[in-house]
């Protein structure tokens, strides 16, 4: 028996087919038979790309703050550590006053 291998489609071929499906020029059908895929998967990938479109036109300044304010949230963290373990050692070696 002869086991069939399974393909795997660029990110590129995904969105070019999904852009034609959203394009509505042919049908899901008759893309799915050029490229040789079963509708579903067209339909799958159209879905995909409609839901992600939002992503491409969000603000990349705000992103961007959110993961800066993150940053420095977790190096107030370490920091905060650091000066206890800092005060600990002065305390257990005689050093603090």
């Amino acid at each position: 028996m002869k086991t069939k291998q399974r393909r795997s489609f660029s990110a590129e071929m995904k969105a070019r087919m999904a852009l034609e499906a959203i394009k509505g020029q042919r049908t899901i059908q008759e893309i799915a038979s050029h490229y040789g895929v079963h509708p579903n998967q067209v339909t799958t990938w159209k879905r995909q790309a409609v839901e992600g479109l939002s992503q491409v036109f969000t603000d990349r300044r705000s992103a961007g703050a959110e993961s800066d304010e993150a940053l420095k949230a977790e190096l107030y963290r370490q920091i905060g550590q650091l000066q206890v373990e800092l005060d600990w050692i002065k305390k257990q070696s005689g050093l603090s006053r």
